[in-house]
């Protein structure tokens, strides 16, 4: 079986392609399939004025907030900012630049790019500041609003299996708004923390190799959390050794 997306490294895979001003799409929520190699590799080439379109933007020092602390984004396409504050203090300034897209208008965005629609009406966001400056048009006496959808330069994307083909499975909730991310890019990039010597099911796949250009392993760490909750331990916990 042949290996035509199988790439070393993060940095060697990102080093051809990315580029000063590009837009990029990230895939994860939260802090759930997050591409971090491919993030930190694309942090450690530096470059600049980028647009990132994500869900959300990480938090401060994890994950795409690695970008925003490196001041290598220009632009922000997101629906959700609220967990990091350099964000919150870049945009404040005047340094950042930020779209506010409703989560479920990002994600047809992205879908509607990938799938080659210019753009679709919806009632989301209408007479609201999300619709400033965009077309509206009335459909059997309902008001909706023009939406672009969105294609971009390079995506990223964590998967949890990939074959040599580019074909990805994701796992549970890490699912998010990676397929969507991987569908809008010009040129794809996944990393996958199994990589199948032989074929995945067809069955199975949640995305298609035809969306991915490139592959890497991902390396072997510890997840983020991002709230982690806990109950107090009782005194039978202890009694019982925490079972």
């Amino acid at each position: 079986m042949g290996s035509s997306t199988i790439r070393s490294s993060a940095a060697e895979a990102l080093e051809s392609v990315v580029a000063d001003g590009q837009t990029i799409t990230v895939g994860g929520f939260g802090l759930s399939g997050n591409p971090t190699d491919l993030i930190e590799a694309l942090r450690d080439l530096g470059v600049q004025d980028l647009t990132i379109v994500s869900n959300n933007m990480g938090v401060d020092g994890v994950a795409l907030g690695l970008l925003i602390e490196n001041r290598q984004v220009r632009r922000v396409i997101s629906s959700y900012v609220g967990e990091n504050r350099l964000f919150a203090e870049q945009y404040l300034s005047g340094e950042l630049e930020v779209e506010f897209a409703p989560q479920g208008t990002l994600a047809e965005r992205m879908r509607a790019g990938g799938a080659g629609i210019g753009g679709f009406y919806t009632r989301t966001g209408v007479g609201t500041p999300v619709a400033e400056g965009k077309p509206t048009r009335e459909l059997d006496g309902v008001e909706y609003v023009l939406e672009r959808g969105i294609v971009a330069d390079v995506a990223l994307v964590r998967a949890h299996r990939a074959d040599r083909e580019g074909n990805l499975v994701y796992r549970k909730t890490a699912r998010n708004f990676n397929p969507l991310a991987a569908m809008c890019g010009r040129v794809t990039f996944a990393e996958a923390e199994v990589i199948e010597e032989d074929y995945l099911d067809p069955d199975a796949i949640h995305t298609p190799g035809v969306f991915v250009q490139h592959v890497v392993m991902a390396s072997d760490r510890e997840k983020p959390i991002e709230k982690r909750t806990t109950r107090p331990r009782t005194a039978s916990a202890e009694t019982n050794g925490g079972r």
